[in-house]
């Protein structure tokens, strides 16, 4: 379990500029909040964090997933049809006295304990007003409540050149490319795209460090299925596990609890709408188990109506607790239905509808207007292509039921008589149908993941500070540390470094200091196993290897050792992988 107490995040950060995790970007010149540099370390462990998360959702659903890479930048029309442009906005407030900005809802929480998330700017400033909140630094009164919106502008080509934005999501990347990768992959549904790339969201007042960035790093795919067959397979597979929710309905209730709930009941009892977000949610449970968030400090809370999304029919946050900040949102599962597929048909004009073939061909009953366009042009002349494109658009059922009744319809304000239109009904051969995929998301954040794994592998065992990283995750994964730091032992130590490296491991070579210090600093570094070279060695060519967690030793021969360290690193204990060494 992760050592906890209330400064916990200040010694995080504080051994994050040390050790080369992370630290705040241009420092030099007084920083820039929302934006932050990875150090050696940092970018080791974000890797190893990315390649975890390829590994449980890509390689691990090879039939359903597949991995795209899309550009940052995107034109204005994009961002247009995806309704970023017009929905993608927080309330933001400005203090009359030191002019500083403030994202109004969260502001609002802080000072007074009212959720105000998703309400409107003008329900927002009447609560400040009620609740006499002030502005936090300086006391200053609040101005007027406004919508800004996150997306960062920019300029595509020189001069004159078209609008952009960065995205403030990879999704939209994947939406544009599905049509593509829907034909590559043999048009097999459902099917699932992803991508992990950099994002950009313009926050208002982000003072969270790595918890709430400009620019950060997301994963997340786009889920296509069949909204007619949106069973998943696989449900029956986890029907017993179990998840932690808290339902939009109990927390309208003021319920802020969730409840434990096996995985195939929530889809059952409507609590999750859809099946494949149910599987994925308990798949995204099992990857922060394997960050080292134990179950029981993660749930999925849904959001309310007004809390979604614009693209949205129903929301789960996945929230990890956190020593500071309490619960943190650290993925989103988004059911789309088909929002974006239709926003980007509409404005594009292109067909993104799939083909589905029927077993066996149907034949179907289908209304047909007819037309007599000769004595539709004698009676309207000018005005016929008109009547004629909004006869076309009608509800045929309606419109024949209308002329059987009145013996003429009524469009663009005439009356077109019977003779001069009718609904013949026929029968179609129905090879297929077309429609448009529904669309689940599950989306985590990089850099916020990288900060959780941190904090919860931070312990202090004595005077010593333990970062108890998932040994596979580790940045580094072994250090070599030679007992003396010249001679005949140094010369052997860099030898096994070398091979080590060669053999794809990740090395620490330290022979500076005492053996003591050398363990710590290994420690405080994450690093799973220290291999130690003695005088032993010279004599039998064995070695030591130490574990950061339980500080026990083992003794195995160096021709052992590439394999020790990989039945190691992948979860084997120490003690049944060599000789236990004494004292």
């Amino acid at each position: 379990m992760a050592y906890k107490e209330a400064d916990v995040t200040d010694k995080i950060y504080e051994l994050g500029k040390r050790r080369g995790f992370f630290w705040p970007s241009y420092e030099i010149y007084g920083g820039v909040a929302g934006f932050y540099d990875l150090g050696p370390y940092g970018v080791m462990l974000k890797n190893n964090i990315v390649a975890k998360w390829k590994r449980r959702f890509i390689y691990e659903h090879q039939d359903l997933i597949v991995e795209i890479e899309t550009p940052v930048i995107g034109p204005e029309k994009v961002f247009v049809a995806s309704g970023h442009v017009e929905s993608f906005t927080d309330p933001i407030v400005e203090c009359l006295k030191c002019k500083r900005m403030f994202r109004a809802d969260q502001l609002l929480e802080e000072a007074v304990g009212v959720k105000a998330e998703g309400l409107p700017p003008k329900e927002i400033e009447e609560i400040i007003r009620e609740k006499g909140v002030r502005c936090p630094v300086c006391g200053g009164e609040l101005g007027e409540v406004r919508l800004f919106n996150l997306l960062f502008k920019t300029q595509i080509g020189p001069y004159t050149g078209s609008t952009g934005y960065l995205r403030p999501e990879t999704a939209q990347g994947m939406f544009l490319a599905f049509k593509r990768v829907f034909q590559a992959m043999r048009e097999k549904l459902p099917i699932g795209i992803a991508q992990v790339g950099r994002v950009a969201r313009n926050e208002i007042s982000p003072r969270q460090g790595m918890i709430r960035m400009r620019e950060f790093t997301i994963m997340e795919f786009e889920f296509f299925f069949d909204p007619e067959n949106p069973e998943c397979d696989r449900l029956d597979s986890i029907y017993d596990e179990k998840i932690r929710v808290l339902p939009a309905s109990e927390k309208a209730r003021g319920e802020e609890k969730p409840i434990e709930v096996r995985v195939g009941e929530a889809v059952e009892e409507g609590i999750i709408s859809t099946s494949w977000m149910a599987y994925w949610m308990w798949v995204s449970r099992k990857f922060l188990e394997d960050l080292g968030v134990p179950s029981t400090k993660q749930f999925f809370e849904e959001k309310l109506p007004e809390e979604r999304a614009h693209y949205s029919r129903q929301t789960f946050d996945q929230l990890v607790e956190t020593s500071r900040w309490g619960w943190i949102e650290v993925s989103g599962h988004a059911y789309r239905g088909d929002y974006d597929l239709s926003r980007h048909m509409e404005y594009s004009g292109e067909d993104l509808r799939v083909f589905k073939k029927y077993e066996k061909p149907v034949i179907q009953k289908k209304l047909e207007v007819k037309l007599n366009k000769a004595l539709l042009g004698r009676m309207l002349r000018e005005k016929m292509k008109d009547v004629e494109n909004a006869l076309m658009k009608m509800d045929l059922s309606a419109l024949k039921d209308e002329i059987e009744r009145k013996g003429y319809v009524e469009v663009c304000g005439i009356k077109v008589p019977k003779e001069c239109v009718s609904i013949v009904e026929k029968e179609v051969k129905l090879t297929g149908r077309r429609f448009i995929p529904h669309v689940v998301e599950p989306s985590f954040g990089c850099e916020r993941l990288v900060y959780i794994t941190l904090e919860y592998a931070y312990r202090v065992k004595g005077d010593r500070v333990i970062l108890s990283i998932p040994r596979d995750l580790a940045p580094v994964k072994v250090a070599v540390l030679p007992l003396l730091s010249k001679g005949e032992m140094v010369d052997k130590a860099r030898a096994i470094y070398r091979d080590l490296m060669k053999a794809g491991f990740t090395v620490m070579f330290d022979s500076s200091g005492s053996i003591g210090r050398r363990y710590a600093r290994a420690d405080e570094l994450g690093i799973p196993a220290s291999v130690t070279i003695d005088y032993r060695t010279l004599e039998d060519n064995t070695v030591t290897i130490r574990d950061r967690d339980s500080w026990k030793q083992v003794r195995v021969p160096v021709s052992d050792l590439e394999k020790v360290l990989r039945d190691f690193i992948n979860g084997k204990s120490l003690e049944e992988l060599g000789e236990p060494v004494q004292g």
